[in-house]
């Protein structure tokens, strides 16, 4: 007899639940760092950012890109802060056709970024050759890195990033749905900070 679909949406949910209090935070030297203090660092270099002009980038691949374009949205409706994907078909289409798919995030991000700029780089497996080209770039042009991983806990993001975030999730949905929890937390801190509901 199959399993009582409820039992197995609770398990679901437990699972979520032991994930998301597994979330480990890291810092440039590998470090760990508290989630409240990881989240605190996260909201404040944002709201620096706004104060300064700068800009918020986000990468993904797949449903992490989804996830980019959703927050960057977010981010400049809620948070009044300016965000920027590269996900438009022509954009894509045109990097990986004349340069190599690898490039389609690090191109226009050499052009456009800035010493100060944010990079949100997300990769369920932490090993997408593009977002780590990304974070490349970023990192030579001195830009704050914040990166979402999970699966492999030595994946090459989680050392490529001011702040790490990783989750020991072993497949694509737990990974995404937790990174989407993350995000969206970090969203609703620097949201309340713009609509001066926290100090």
């Amino acid at each position: 007899m199959d399993a009582d679909p409820v039992q197995a949406w609770q398990e679901q949910v437990g699972q979520f639940a032991e994930l998301l209090a597994g979330m480990c935070f890291s810092d440039d030297a590998g470090r760990p760092v508290d989630a409240d203090e990881g989240f605190r660092r996260w909201r404040d270099w944002a709201v620096d950012l706004r104060r300064r002009r700068g800009v918020i980038y986000l990468v993904g691949n797949g449903a992490s890109a989804s996830m980019a374009s959703h927050y960057a949205t977010d981010l400049a409706k809620n948070g009044g802060l300016h965000t920027q994907v590269f996900t438009d078909a022509s954009l894509v289409t045109a990097i990986g056709n004349d340069i190599g798919y690898d490039q389609v995030f690090a191109e226009p991000l050499r052009g456009r970024g800035r010493s100060g700029d944010m990079l949100v780089a997300i990769s369920s497996s932490g090993r997408s050759p593009n977002v780590l080209a990304a974070a490349e770039v970023a990192r030579s042009l001195e830009m704050t890195i914040v990166t979402l991983s999970a699966k492999a806990p030595d994946n090459p993001l989680r050392a490529t990033g001011r702040l790490n975030i990783y989750l020991p999730a072993h497949t694509y949905g737990l990974a995404e749905t937790c990174h989407a929890a993350a995000l969206h937390w970090w969203m609703d801190l620097v949201q309340l900070e713009h609509k001066g509901e926290i100090a």
